[in-house]
């Protein structure tokens, strides 16, 4: 069954809603119906825009991986923040790595890229033609064969599930 062609993206429009809700930290009636009225019409707008739904597979590990980015966000932050107050300049290990990539779905691939760049310490800084590798800058990489695996482990695999 699809979607009312006024509700193209019903998870969207929902997810919207309570995103406004959260930001304006207020639930009073008026913000209810600014940010419904929001939820309703961005999706409308950029409705051509959008290609197809992403084919998520399963939602419990995209709840999982969501908590794990959420965790390492806080987590990187504490540690690059430790880089940057209490090293010298000169002890950081700066270095690109080259990430090879099992996923094949171009959601998979901006979720992981883009998981990399939220994640403080690491940028996604490119995507080979072939979706085969991606080029990561670490701003201090002690060990790369290990934050490679930590990478594939932690966020590579769960999108594979997700995504199938």
């Amino acid at each position: 069954m699809s979607a009312p062609k006024w509700l193209p993206q019903p998870l969207m429009s929902l997810s919207l809603l309570v995103i406004w809700l959260l930001l304006q930290n207020d639930v009073s009636g008026g913000h209810i119906l600014l940010g419904a009225v929001l939820a309703l019409l961005i999706p409308l707008v950029t409705a051509p825009f959008w290609q197809e739904p992403a084919p998520i597979r399963a939602w419990l590990p995209g709840i999982r991986f969501g908590l794990i980015v959420l965790w390492d966000i806080v987590v990187a932050n504490v540690q690059v923040a430790g880089l940057i107050l209490f090293r010298r300049p000169k002890s950081l290990t700066p270095q690109f790595l080259v990430i090879p990539l099992d996923i094949e779905s171009p959601y998979a691939i901006a979720i992981l890229a883009g998981t990399i760049t939220m994640t403080p310490g690491t940028v996604s800084a490119d995507l080979d033609p072939e979706r085969c590798h991606l080029l990561v800058h670490g701003l201090s990489v002690d060990d790369p064969d290990e934050m490679i695996a930590n990478i594939k482990q932690r966020y590579e695999a769960p999108l594979k599930q997700i995504f199938g």
